[in-house]
């Protein structure tokens, strides 16, 4: 491509969820919803589970971390989606896109290999509980949570650096509501096969390894429930294993329908409706279902509102 035909671009345009004018007001009122029960049940759960006492296992630290990274993806996509629907023209800088691109990636990829960290912690927890405390020591859960941050943080770096040091042409509308890899990848000039190989063997190597390590996991799991003589036992291993495949089976169910379906059959539309969900939705539904289905946790937040009732009574009015 001759850079005479090359155009700085300064900003990039959002073609965002819908362009019907109709569903702009009862778009923004139902993602605001989403987005507000997001933080707020985020939020508590980190607070919750570095505040309570009895929530200081293995399981509420990578529970902890789980709700940082929820709240930190579904933050750097759902503010601008609000924006989006209250503004003329859905545009973002292009230094910002960048940014919200890294974001994204480092998230998502953090997420993948905490959840398997979550299906190693189960597995030990149900057929190694009497080496559980030795096995899962405080600096092993470190390095489980960090060796995935420090992995999607360079993955996403490469991606977005081969991404935007790339040749943009001078077309700069970008077919989703925020900035992703593979509608960004189709506006560029210069050559794409590098950066689509690390797209590839970046989401095959993340989807596969991750979903190994919990298979693995759960399959171990499955064979010492089989051989438990307590029907209550039994029950307790299902019960602390439950929350946690359902977020599995939600999370990586949506990415393989975006990364696995039909070439024929792949369009930025459905892209964009799975993208919703695993963006918007499922940090809101995913610490939902812990909350709900968690024994521990709803006894503490219970406990924590009575405090809180209790300390309101004392105010003088």
């Amino acid at each position: 491509m001759d850079k005479e035909n090359l155009t700085v671009i300064k900003e990039f345009i959002l073609m965002g969820i819908t362009d019907r004018p109709e569903l702009q007001a009862p778009f923004f009122g139902l993602f605001l919803i989403i987005y507000v029960i997001s933080v707020v049940s985020n939020l508590g759960m980190i607070i919750l589970t570095k505040m309570d006492s009895r929530l200081k296992t293995p399981m509420y630290f990578f529970l902890r971390h789980l709700a940082f990274i929820d709240l930190g993806y579904s933050t750097a996509v759902g503010p601008k989606i609000l924006v989006n629907f209250v503004v003329n023209q859905n545009t973002i800088p292009y230094i910002w896109c960048a940014i919200q691109l890294a974001f994204v990636i480092m998230f998502i990829v953090s997420e993948l290999f905490v959840l398997s960290a979550m299906a190693y912690d189960h597995y030990v927890a149900i057929c190694n509980p009497l080496l559980y405390k030795v096995i899962m020591s405080q600096r092993v859960c470190w390095v489980l949570v960090i060796v995935p941050y420090l992995y999607s943080a360079f993955l996403s770096l490469l991606t977005t650096i081969k991404i935007f040091f790339s040749s943009f042409c001078g077309y700069n509308v970008i077919s989703h509501f925020y900035c992703d890899s593979l509608p960004l990848v189709t506006l560029l000039c210069s050559s794409t096969l590098d950066v689509e190989l690390i797209l590839l063997i970046g989401s095959a190597f993340n989807l596969v390894s991750s979903l190994l390590i919990v298979l693995v996991s759960y399959m171990l799991i499955l064979a010492a429930i089989l051989r438990m003589n307590s029907a209550e036992g039994r029950y307790k291993a299902f019960c602390t294993c439950g929350s946690h495949l359902i977020v599995v089976f939600v999370l990586y169910g949506t990415l393989f329908f975006m990364y696995v379906q039909p070439k024929s059959s792949h369009s930025f539309d459905t892209d964009k409706m799975a993208s919703v969900f695993y963006t918007v939705v499922i940090p809101m539904l995913k610490h939902l279902i812990y909350s709900l289905r968690n024994k521990e946790v709803k006894g503490s937040l219970h406990k924590k509102k009575n405090k809180i009732l209790k300390n309101l009574c004392k105010i003088p009015i």
